[in-house]
């Protein structure tokens, strides 16, 4: 090992105390129980991968705290008319991280970088699994859909307009990388990441710490004109067992910890889902609302369904199921409150689109009738239903099972762990199985996609395999729709025609929960729990 990177090590396990040795460097630490398995952006789907890959790259746009739209390294873009033709005029500051791939210099970004970063997410032979946001790229043109103009001018070419293109655009997956460096590294670009970002990479030993330090050439400035970003080194632990992770969070030993498990939930959180007073002013609490629904699905397919679930075709019992539990107590008992009772539609708290939706409440008395409309008055005759979750679920799956019971409706819960139960319900093998959607853009289409008839599964994201021709016009109209207040207003319908047949249980819409020590400033994250360190500052 070299003496310096030694003595950079040595640092930065000393500066993981409590007390802070260096207390002239801004080091934040977190920790990743579930572990990191890449950082290249070809391989950022799950939050562990996306939240130190974001700190490492940039792309054309990137979102605000709002999930508004913001230039990146794009400084500005147009549409063309007919909504299929993307222009983006790049900056001209952009540089690559200093990296022995340039013979330990660095090269500045062009637009044939992007032509070339993401050819490279649709390249079978990478098997990333973004490849599907290009989906409606036309590859028939130039480059397979992207071309450079010259080094400042880069464009896209779709097939069909798609109004929610630029979002997708702000996802990892659109990240700029070096050829050069993919060359170099091969498959080991997943552990020597050389980027743009404000962040640059220096040391991963897996499972155990990984090293940023900060990017002195980074190109984003502070309204004040200061160069971001604040902090001298980002530290990643991978204590994997989370009652530890707490403890050490507790001991000052990380900065900052998101989410809370059930272990944790009354010791930092009063019922109401407010920071526990014992810890007022040693802890800052940040909340907002969390792009991810939670709900129940039901398969309508009877093709596929067992027959001893048939009831479940019958809309009047899936509004049975609706009206016959208490969201709101749930929330309250098993959740502190973190979240909202998912009373309205599929679309969640923080998106456009949602609330104007007339959803189900708690009403036994209507869920009753229903159940005597169907033909099981006070539920005698209707078979038992299975309903199967993962583990992570089984207490608010045990509260439907109660509060059901109590009007009639006799629920088997199955556990099933997470990578069969991806498969049994990706595969239409479940009647009525649990399931969370978190939003990949910020655009009400990402979840009413779910339901279009062409997005069946295996392959496509309708579980429920809900057939519907006015909903399927609707969404293919929202699909033309540039002007965003009319696509809104057309979402809006497809939501209360989701909720009118009761294709889903909604049982909350999440809320993001963070929280970070006292001396923490600028902490920043968004409703789609993206980890913003650039503009992070620690307080002496």
């Amino acid at each position: 090992m070299r003496k310096g990177l030694f003595i950079l090590l040595v640092f930065f396990v000393a500066t993981s105390c409590h007390h802070r040795r260096y207390p002239d460097k801004k080091i934040f630490r977190y920790n990743e129980s579930k572990g990191i398995t890449s950082l290249d952006p070809a391989f950022a789907k799950s939050q562990t991968n996306i939240w130190p890959v974001h700190q490492l790259f940039n792309g054309l746009v990137q979102l605000d705290k709002n999930l508004n739209i913001q230039p990146c390294i794009a400084k500005r873009w147009s549409i063309s008319a007919d909504g299929k033709i993307y222009s983006f005029v790049l900056r001209q500051d952009v540089w690559f991280h200093n990296d022995s791939a340039f013979a330990g210099n660095t090269r500045k970004v062009v637009a044939t970088d992007f032509v070339y970063s993401l050819n490279r997410i649709i390249d079978p032979t990478v098997s990333s699994p973004g490849s599907w946001i290009f989906n409606m790229v036309n590859q028939d043109t130039l480059n397979h859909g992207f071309f450079a103009a010259n080094d400042t001018t880069f464009q896209i070419f779709l097939k069909t307009p798609f109004p929610g293109f630029l979002g997708l655009l702000s996802m990892p997956y659109c990240s700029v990388v070096p050829r050069e460096a993919i060359k170099r590294y091969g498959n080991d670009f997943r552990s020597h990441p050389v980027g743009t970002g404000p962040f640059k990479f220096k040391y991963w030993q897996e499972g155990e710490k990984l090293i940023f330090v900060k990017n002195k050439n980074y190109f984003e400035k502070d309204p004040s004109g200061n160069r971001l970003p604040y902090l001298d080194a980002v530290n990643i632990s991978f204590i994997a067992d989370k009652q530890s992770e707490f403890l050490e969070f507790l001991k000052g030993n990380l900065d900052f910890i998101s989410g809370v498990n059930a272990n944790n939930r009354n010791e930092l959180l009063t019922r109401d889902g407010n920071l526990n007073p014992a810890y007022n002013g040693r802890f800052h609490l940040f909340s907002q609302p969390y792009l991810n629904t939670e709900y129940l699905g039901f398969l309508l397919d009877s093709s596929k369904i067992n027959p001893a679930y048939n009831a479940l075709l019958d809309k009047r019992i899936r509004q049975a199921i609706n009206y016959g539990f208490d969201r709101k107590k749930m929330l309250k008992y098993l959740r502190n409150n973190v979240g909202t009772p998912a009373e309205k539609g599929f679309i969640p708290c923080g998106l456009p689109g949602y609330g104007s939706t007339k959803g189900f409440t708690y009403n036994p008395q209507k869920a009753k009738a229903l159940l005597k409309a169907a033909g099981y008055p006070n539920g005698k005759g209707l078979p038992e239903i299975k309903l199967t979750t993962t583990s992570d679920y089984l207490d608010l799956c045990e509260f439907l099972q109660h509060d059901l019971e109590n009007i009639g409706i006799h629920l088997s819960l199955e556990v099933s762990t997470g990578a069969s139960f991806r498969d049994f319900v990706a595969n239409s093998k479940l009647p009525f199985f649990r399931g969370s959607w978190i939003a990949d853009y910020p655009d009400a289409e990402n979840y009413l996609a779910l339901f279009y008839s062409k997005n069946f599964s295996p392959g496509g994201p309708n579980y429920t395999h809900f057939h519907n021709a006015v909903y399927d016009s609707l969404y293919e109209k929202s699909m033309q729709t540039t002007n965003d207040s009319i696509r809104i207003k057309i979402y809006k319908k497809m939501d209360q025609i989701i909720i009118d047949n009761a294709v889903i249980v909604p049982l909350y819409y999440d809320r993001v929960i963070d929280f970070t020590q006292n001396n923490i400033v600028n902490f920043e994250t968004n409703p789609l729990n993206l980890l913003e360190l650039k503009y992070i500052n620690i307080k002496p």
